[in-house]
């Protein structure tokens, strides 16, 4: 009953809901009867009019979709009923456009969002009005009022908060007559819409199609409740046109876009609209200029709209395209086209500057489309897309309409024209005003004439200079019945003044009261550049940028971004359509590249000048918090500890996740603690000081360098109790790798609690996802720590567990793994295995399908990585592919070898290399290191003239690279004159021209080639018969050579002589001698001086080598010369040959050396073996028992010419022992011991403390540094003042003595000693008496020394006596007691460390035995 009565209330009543009166939120007007009826007559007025004008509308052809239009909701506002402490949110979607500015309005007062109760939200359109928390006093009507310039719309709903206890609720409509909710509560079918495929960026250029296309899930899918589909570009909303085409359907919605125009540019919204709410997904789509006509030629202008049409011109305004890569634009041609029509016209004879155009001369009644071209110096661009059709009509002709009432029912509708009585003048118009100004036109307007003629009228518009008093009337050609006109062809920066007349057929009114003065609009020029751009990271393909608006913006229409990779200079336009706010976000950029950003503002002008290159950025994802750990474990328990693992958190949020916290709670209470203070860097931790028998439970957070993430899950609940089973723990940390359609590689970590015994395998089981029922993977436990399972069915999801096994048992199972489908990623590659065909290494290669910032490769034999690369391994990376080379492969390298990408989806691979494969391996690098250079002729012989010897081959090819050995019997020949090598590469002969060949070449010579990789070695034996008949072929060849010459020559080249005492000589013979012949010796081409010159008369020839070593080598030539010619001899004392001087050296020196002796330092205790020749070359060792010694701050080993010296430094009991030297041959060593121990040692001992102790005191004892003259003379009575610097630890005591006697102090003779290092004698007023020697002694407890000085005396006039110094040596004064070093002072001298020198150094005091200059060195005796 209270329903019908409420159904019959509305029937006989009608409401108007009015939120302006506070007394009542909910006021109902009432009206009576008869208004009602009279408002029905009214509504049925206005509608039968509207219906006349679309009549009108249809025959005069217009044809045009409306681009101004007022706030219009298309999803209104919703009423609720909601209980206290609940959150609601409203939701309206308005059009409009301009875009409608939307107000919030609780019970008819503006809403108070700043309170932070209310959050008012909006985007692309959609506005939200949110209570977290409603209250019982937020029941009330709210309202959201739109509006634009073109009106506003509002909606209205209810929200109603109610108590718990409904019947305590007293509604606010409770003044009704009837008692039941004007609201009923409604309960409306919650949608869940899930996004399964959205679109992604798109990057296209103008012509072409795009399609943008989501898939979804719609839960539940009702038919008679499908979502609408909502599309918007930048916060407009699309609705189906000619350039735009929406469908949806079968939980698929699309949107194409089949011919992209740069206006098409924008952010693409998709909103899934349902009762409950709405899903949304956004992506941005850029269109790029097309190819232009003409190479250079500018982009085509944007956005056509058209601004006060008329019955015979519109205005029309474009946007300016960008030119980042183009010249400057010069001008625009407009075009106009009639619709139905093909025909383009251009309106503009030459190109005009600014992107505002008035065309004039259009036909009423016609409809029109308008484009606009660009022109640079280059050419005119394309066309801009097209503008809406406008019709030439005069937008004020339906005003005149009136519907006249018959019978009380409409039967005429007719202009007020016809209505009116004939034969009237029109009135004089009124308020006239400039409703548009720019720089050459004028748009007046003016209020009607209220007109009561039958006959037509129309308007006149005069105009004149201010101040001028000069009227010109403007429309003397068509008549203008507007009130509504534009005046053009003004002068750019001049005022006016404007008046309109009224007239029809029987004349014209007065003219109207003039307009104030009217000032045409100066160009001011395009926007001053934007301020600074600041770039910041968004995803890891684009980056937000920022900027502050120009200073002059001048009209401003928007801006477009560039955008370059840092160091290139070339430009790219980031945007192609003018963006308005001064944010944008660059899409498309290449992941890990560095750009710089600039911005340009936009008028109708132009462009600006460019802002200020921002920062460089490189581009990556923004930074974000990691999301939770996951899945922790209990790996061991001890009563006290516990062992936890956990997995890393599935997002890190861009950045690594390095760094863990743990928290824990103790069942029974609410207060969670921190475990950790420093951060954990593991996953794997041990939670100490815990109570035995208590039980936990724990939650861990993951950190990066974003900030700390989410916490985990709580973990279930753990009991410390200590773990004794016999059976292993659970294993933890199970990854996988090489994940194909069929297979996978389980891999995990061992167990932290083994049981009773070491771990002896593991078995693998796994299940399908969400299955209860296990399979084990391996029947036999593996005792390596990964898996390979197969039989894996494709596309489906597996969890894996890892069962670990000892002898007592298998043992607990792991944690479930995540899970893992077996799916192949798209476009995997399996690792390849080869041997390069150029260095013939063995190459493991791999091919990343993915690859992203930060991505590497890791190499890994048996699934451990490999870190070793000491064994000529190496990791190569380029780009996607990275290869694992052996670069020395052997059999060690069986195994499997297994790759796998960081950063990617998983992305792995591996390569098991058998024995048998491995073997072919190497047989085929071994070939392709060591090719073999095929030959045309074995190594061959040929004797030249003078005896010398050519020993030649041929090679089928060699290059200009190739390189040869000679070798005689394994010593390698040298090719320096006067012997010669080369080769020719056309015939590919190698040869050598030995210059000598004697009795000692015999034997075999081989020649070894190496031409790239490419080898070859072939040899020739001389022996025997062979080599004697080479022999004799070569000596005839050489005596012939010298009967033809006649000249100086060697009879026996240099060669090397070793004395019996171990001097080294260099020899040969010269023949063929004269007079004039000279004998010349060189090192290294510089000569050499001997001491006694070369006596040629016996023909032989010698050059000692003083104290030969190291330095003695070189290249040691000797020539012969007269007039009749020159011969040369050279050797080369280096490599083998210098080792085999030394090692004759040692032979004699080894064999003929004394026993060791010791001789004591103040250093220490030195071992002496004197020989013939030492030096340090020589392969000599000291040992202490069994132990080879070296040199160090404890031993010095060293030496000089006649013996090796081995010295202990500050001897100790461990030193003691046996002592022995080694002095080795090639054939045999020499040993010379001692036994340093015992009475030897002691005596040794005692005296090097000796020796220690003297130079102590010497070093501490009382000293004169300096400062005492031998001989003074001087004048008498003078002051004589004897003074020097002494020193000495302790301080010295300082005596003086006159002639032996102690000079004792008193007026005349002062003595001092200043700091104890400053003394003096001084003697005042000098008398001959005062002439003597004096005797200064400087002294302390080590000793000291004494000093004489001479003074003379002389008188006044004498002559100044000459002074005959003469030397007065320094008595040294021995101590007074026993020498006590003390032990804070026990620093002696140090020898100077002999390792380094090449020659040892002798003791000091010790000559050397080298001979003086003019010495001659000792030459062994003529063997006979």
């Amino acid at each position: 009953m209270e329903t019908a009565g409420l159904h019959r209330f509305f029937r006989h009543k009608h409401f108007s809901h009015d939120y302006h009166d506070t007394q009542s939120p909910y006021v109902v007007k009432e009206y009576s009867s008869s208004e009602v009826v009279e408002d029905d007559y009214q509504y049925k007025a206005e509608k039968r009019i509207q219906g006349v004008v679309r009549k009108k509308m249809v025959e005069k052809y217009i044809r045009e979709e409306s681009m101004i239009r007022g706030p219009k909701f298309v999803v209104r506002l919703r009423s609720h009923t909601v209980f206290e402490n609940t959150p609601i949110k409203l939701f309206c979607t308005v059009e409009g456009y301009p875009t409608p500015v939307v107000k919030w309005y609780k019970d008819g007062i503006i809403l108070d969002n700043t309170s932070g109760k209310y959050i008012v939200g909006e985007k692309a359109g959609s506005h939200t009005l949110e209570i977290f928390k409603c209250e019982t006093q937020d029941t009330a009507q709210y309202t959201a009022v739109a509006g634009n310039i073109h009106g506003q719309a509002s909606t209205q709903a209810s929200i109603i908060v109610k108590r718990f206890k409904l019947e305590e609720e007293t509604s606010v409509y409770a003044w009704l007559p009837y008692q039941i909710p004007i609201l009923p509560k409604i309960q409306y079918t919650k949608i869940n819409i899930t996004f399964l495929e959205t679109f992604g960026a798109v990057f296209a250029t103008e012509g072409v199609s795009a399609t943008l296309t989501c898939t979804m899930t719609i839960s539940p899918n009702l038919a008679n409740l499908q979502p609408e589909a909502q599309w918007f570009r930048d916060e407009h909303r699309l609705f189906d046109s000619k350039w735009v085409k929406m469908e949806q359907g079968q939980c698929v919605a699309s949107l194409t876009l089949p011919h992209l125009y740069k206006e098409d540019e924008g952010l693409y919204t998709l909103r899934m609209v349902t009762k409950g709410g709405a899903a949304e997904h956004s992506n941005f789509v850029s269109v790029a200029d097309g190819p232009p006509p003409v190479p250079g030629a500018p982009g085509a202008p944007m956005d056509i709209k058209i601004h006060d049409a008329n019955r015979d011109y519109v205005i029309v305004s474009w946007k300016p395209p960008n030119t980042t890569t183009e010249g400057p634009i010069i001008g625009y041609f407009v075009d106009k086209c009639e619709v139905g029509t093909d025909n383009w016209v251009q309106c503009n004879d030459s190109p005009i500057k600014i992107c505002k155009y008035p065309v004039p001369g259009l036909f009423e009644g016609h409809s029109y489309y308008f484009r606009v071209r660009a022109v640079n110096s280059h050419g005119i661009s394309k066309a801009s897309r097209m503008s809406q059709p406008i019709a030439a009509l005069d937008p004020t002709e339906f005003e005149h309409l009136l519907a006249k009432k018959l019978g009380g029912k409409l039967d005429v509708v007719s202009y007020h024209d016809d209505l009116a009585a004939e034969g009237a003048v029109p009135e004089v118009p009124s308020g006239v005003r400039a409703s548009e100004i720019d720089r050459t036109y004028v748009v007046l307007c003016w209020k009607p004439v209220a007109y009561h003629g039958k006959a037509p009228m129309w308007y006149y518009i005069e105009k004149s200079l201010s101040q001028s008093g000069v009227w010109q009337r403007v429309n003397t050609q068509v008549p203008v019945r507007s009130p509504r006109y534009a005046v053009f062809d003004l002068t750019e920066g001049k005022q006016y003044q404007f008046r309109v007349l009224a007239a029809n057929m029987y004349g014209s009114s007065e003219a109207s009261e003039p307009t104030k003065p009217i000032h045409t609009l100066e160009l001011k020029g395009v926007p001053s550049a934007p301020g600074q751009v600041i770039a910041t990271r968004e995803t890891n393909t684009s980056v937000l940028i920022q900027w502050a608006p120009p200073k002059e913006p001048n009209n401003l229409i928007g801006y477009y971004i560039d955008t370059c990779v840092k160091g290139s200079k070339d430009w790219r336009s980031a945007n192609h359509k003018p963006h308005k706010s001064t944010k944008f976000v660059v899409q498309g950029l290449t992941t890990g590249e560095t750009y710089v950003f600039r911005v340009q503002a936009i008028n109708e002008l132009g462009l600006s000048d460019e802002s200020q290159e921002s920062s460089p950025l490189s581009v990556k994802a923004a930074l974000t918090t990691p999301s939770a750990p996951y899945d922790i474990a209990l790996l061991n328990c001890d009563g006290q500890s516990m062992v936890l693992n956990w997995k890393r958190p599935s997002h890190s949020g861009g950045a690594k996740v390095a760094e863990y916290y743990i928290d824990k709670r103790k069942i029974g209470t609410s207060v969670w603690k921190e475990v950790n203070i420093p951060p954990i860097k593991q996953r794997l931790h041990k939670v100490e000081n815990l109570s035995a028998g208590s039980k936990y439970q724990f939650q861990i957070y993951g950190a990066s360098l974003a900030g700390l993430g989410a916490s985990s899950a709580t973990s279930m609940v753990f009991s410390c109790e200590a773990w004794t089973i016999a059976e292993p723990g659970p294993a933890y940390d199970l990854t996988f790798c090489e994940i194909r359609d069929d297979s996978l590689v389980v891999e995990w970590k061992t167990p932290v609690y083994t049981g009773a015994g070491e771990i002896t395998g593991y078995l693998i089981d796994y299940a399908i996802k969400g299955s209860d029922s296990w399979t084990t993977a391996n029947e036999t436990a593996v005792n390596h720590r990964f898996l390979k399972v197969v039989g894996m069915e494709v596309g489906d999801t597996y969890v894996f567990r890892v069962r670990a096994a000892n002898s007592d048992g298998v043992g607990v199972a792991s944690l479930a793994s995540d899970p893992v489908t077996a799916k192949a990623l798209p476009g995997v590659k399996e690792v390849s295995c080869s041997v390069d065909s150029d260095s013939g290494d063995i190459v493991l290669s791999f091919e990343s399908c993915q690859m992203s910032e930060g991505s590497t490769f890791v190499w890994k034999k048996s699934y451990k990585e490999i870190t070793d690369f000491s064994k000529g391994i190496m990791v190569k990376t380029v780009g996607s592919i990275s290869k694992l080379i052996f670069k020395n492969p052997d059999k060690e390298d069986v195994g499997t070898f297994s790759v796998s990408v960081t950063n990617t989806d998983g992305v792995s691979g591996s390569y098991s290399i058998s024995a048998e494969a491995l073997e072919k391996m190497l047989a085929q690098s071994f070939d392709i290191r060591h090719p073999i250079i095929p030959l045309k002729t074995e190594l061959a012989y040929k004797i030249l003239e003078r005896g010398r010897m050519r020993f030649w081959l041929q090679a089928e090819n060699i290059s200009s690279g190739v390189s040869y050995n000679f070798f005689a019997n394994n010593k390698e020949l040298s090719g320096a004159d006067p012997n010669k090598m080369g080769h020719d590469v056309a015939t590919g002969v190698i040869e050598f021209i030995l210059d000598h060949f004697t009795e000692d070449s015999e034997g075999t010579f081989t020649v070894q080639i190496q031409d790239g990789r490419g080898k070859a070695q072939s040899s020739l034996v001389l022996i025997g018969d062979a080599f004697k008949a080479a022999l004799a072929e070569a000596d005839y060849q050489r005596r012939e050579y010298i009967r033809v010459k006649e000249g100086p020559h060697f009879s026996e080249f240099l060669s090397i002589n070793v004395g019996d005492d171990c001097s080294v000589s260099l020899v040969c013979k010269v023949a063929n001698l004269t007079k004039e012949s000279e004998f010349h010796w060189f090192k290294e081409d510089t000569e050499i001086v001997p001491n006694e010159k070369t006596d040629l008369s016996s023909g032989a020839c010698k050059l000692p080598l003083a104290q030969f070593s190291n330095k003695s080598t070189g290249i040691y030539k000797a020539s012969i010369s007269d007039n009749r010619g020159k011969d040369l001899s050279q050797i080369d004392i280096s490599g083998q040959v210098f080792a085999d001087i030394i090692n004759e050296i040692s032979k004699l020196a080894g064999s003929t050396a004394a026993e060791l002796s010791i001789h004591c330092t103040a250093t220490g205790i030195q071992l002496q073996c004197h020989m013939k020749y030492y030096t340090s070359e020589m392969n000599i060792s000291w040992l202490h028992t069994e132990t080879k010694l070296s040199s160090s701050e404890k031993v010095v080993i060293g030496g000089t010419p006649s013996m090796a010296v081995m010295e202990i430094i500050e001897p100790v009991d461990k030193d003691k022992g046996v002592y022995s030297i080694q002095i080795s041959d090639a054939e045999k060593t020499y040993t010379r011991t001692l036994d340093l121990s015992g009475d030897v040692y002691e005596k040794a001992y005692a005296e090097f403390q000796r020796l220690k102790a003297e130079a102590y005191a010497e070093k501490n004892r009382g000293k004169v540094v300096g400062g005492l003259p031998d001989v003074v003379t001087i004048m008498e009575k003078k002051t004589l003042s004897l003074t020097c610097t002494v020193c000495g630890d302790p301080k010295p005591q300082v005596t003086w003595l006159k002639n032996g006697q102690e000079v004792e102090p008193d007026d005349q003779y002062v003595v001092s000693l200043d700091s104890g290092k400053f003394a003096s004698l001084t003697i005042k007023g000098v008398s001959l008496e005062d002439s003597g020697r004096y005797t200064m002694i400087v002294q302390n407890k080590y000793g000291g020394e004494s000093i004489d000085i001479v003074v003379s005396v002389y008188k006044h006039g004498e002559k100044i006596p000459e002074a005959k110094p003469a030397p007065t040596p320094i008595t040294i004064i021995a101590p007074k007691g026993p020498i006590e070093i003390p032990t804070s002072k026990m620093a002696v001298p140090t020898p100077a460390a002999s390792a380094a020198a090449k020659s040892p150094i002798p003791p000091k005091g010790t000559k050397s035995p080298s001979p003086a200059r003019s010495m001659k060195s000792p030459t062994p005796t003529k063997k006979k």
